[in-house]
């Protein structure tokens, strides 16, 4: 079927483009796909035979199939190639067309896009898409931001194809400018930590606890039937179930141990740092995946140096309760440092958020989803302007009561060799968060000593210096 004038478009027909579009005309909108390359537009075609979608390869034809004003959505890759688009795009259309980037663009770029359309007359959408291929095809959650004036116009066709949770939809407006990506790029540094702290309980019970993967399976599933249940969990178990098509091993072995990134992980990190807002997991989880690509370095240091890693003496199956009680705790912290993290780049940004919402769609649709955010939404939901997740005390309590745990876990890593940085440091950021006082003093001393930098005192108002005298 060809419609006359679709409702949207699609430019960028690769897999998340394609099948959002899919997405779409299940629900009867009529939409229509461009692409450069000649084989995807002739994939949609195929795909989307008897529905309400038309394929088109050249620009100008699928700007005509539009409705005016025209709303055209791209998923092209971060960067250059955004740019690249719009540039063709504008001699093309009118003032008043919305442009919608659903990419993984990060949140200055988007801001830059935002103040030039807008100043030319058009109107732009950042909107982060998570929930990968299934996602696009069933259901993602999504988080525009930009200029609110347009949102109107595309509202009903993202509710609608939009993941749900508790029959509401995983999307909501989230506020100006760049918005709408920087909510995406911290979704995704939770996303680099969570990951990390469940590799950390893989390694502690392969390496440490001896467990081959048809108990690594069976222990995942367990846990995705309790506190931990979530898409993370759950995929994981389905992994280690997975056998190799060329060798019949199972598929995780026969995966290289160095894990790439695509950057947003690093951008939390570093925009984290930048707002001085602290995200211990982030950083850890980050710089594991870059540890873990300096295979060659890390083969010639275990031949030299040795593999500390060593055998759980005890029962192993007496450290399985903890060790999920202890990522129940670090992932708790995890989501809190980047609430955090959006609390304060919200004031610094003046976006708005609200947080409660953030929670909210995150619930369903996303790679971070997990009963948990349950609790996230309702801890915000009651107290508007929270300012730190462990401020809640349903929260801090949950964290709490496996404090022990996470504890006896970390020991149990130090002194069996294998590295879990991120549990750690989410023990460390909780010891230190309700820490009354922290060493930093002395550090403030060092400072004023060898740079004259000064330093503030606990008794009187403002900067001091001194003459440091040596012994």
């Amino acid at each position: 079927m060809t419609p006359q004038k679709a409702e949207i478009g699609m430019i960028g027909l690769g897999v998340m483009g394609r099948n959002l579009l899919l997405n779409m005309a299940d629900h009867g909108f009529a939409v229509a796909g461009y692409d450069r390359d000649p084989e995807k537009v002739s994939v949609l075609a195929q795909e989307g035979s008897g529905k309400e979608i038309v394929a088109e390869k050249n620009l100008a034809t699928f700007l005509k199939r539009l409705k005016s004003p025209r709303s055209v959505m791209l998923l092209v890759p971060a960067g250059k190639a955004v740019d690249a688009v719009i540039e063709e795009l504008l001699p093309r259309l009118d003032e008043g067309d919305l442009i919608i980037d659903g990419g993984n663009s990060w949140f200055g770029d988007t801001e830059r896009r935002y103040r030039d359309l807008s100043e030319k007359g058009f109107q732009f959408i950042g909107m982060g898409v998570s929930g990968g291929e299934e996602g696009a095809r069933r259901g993602p959650s999504m988080m525009p931001g930009g200029s609110r004036d347009a949102w109107p116009r595309v509202r009903m066709l993202f509710e609608e194809v939009a993941a749900s949770a508790d029959g509401e939809p995983c999307i909501a407006w989230l506020g100006p400018g760049s918005a709408g990506h920087y909510v995406k790029m911290v979704h995704n540094g939770i996303e680099y930590g969570l990951m990390e702290l469940i590799a950390e309980s893989y390694d502690l019970m392969k390496r440490g606890l001896g467990f081959d993967n048809r108990r690594l399976q069976e222990v995942y599933r367990q846990w995705n039937r309790g506190v931990l249940n979530g898409f993370l969990v759950e995929i994981t178990a389905e992994i280690f179930g997975q056998l190799d098509d060329h060798t019949g091993q199972d598929r995780v072995d026969v995966i290289l141990d160095a894990a790439r990134q695509k950057g947003t992980g690093m951008w939390t990190a570093q925009n984290a740092m930048s707002l001085q807002v602290p995200v211990p997991v982030i950083d850890m989880a980050v710089m594991m995946r870059d540890l873990s690509a300096c295979k060659a370095e890390r083969e010639m240091n275990a031949r030299d140096l040795g593999t500390p890693a060593e055998r759980y003496a005890d029962d192993p199956e007496d450290l399985v309760a903890p060790l999920e009680n202890a990522l129940f705790a670090a992932m708790i912290l995890t989501y809190a440092q980047g609430m955090a993290l959006l609390h304060k780049a919200s004031a610094e940004r003046k976006y708005g958020l609200n947080l409660a919402e953030v929670a909210k769609i995150w619930r369903g649709g996303c790679i971070i989803r997990a009963a948990l955010l349950d609790d996230l939404w309702e801890a915000y939901r009651s107290r508007p302007g929270l300012a730190h997740l462990l401020f809640d005390r349903e929260m801090a309590r949950k964290v709490l009561d496996q404090e022990q745990d996470l504890r006896r876990v970390v020991s149990t890593a130090v002194a069996l060799g294998i590295p879990a940085p991120g549990l750690m440091a989410a023990l460390a950021y909780f010891d230190g968060y309700r820490s009354a006082w922290l060493p930093a003093n002395l550090i403030q001393a060092q400072r004023d000593y060898f740079g004259a930098h000064t330093y503030e005192r606990i008794d009187l108002e403002g900067k001091f210096h001194s003459e440091w005298k040596r012994s």
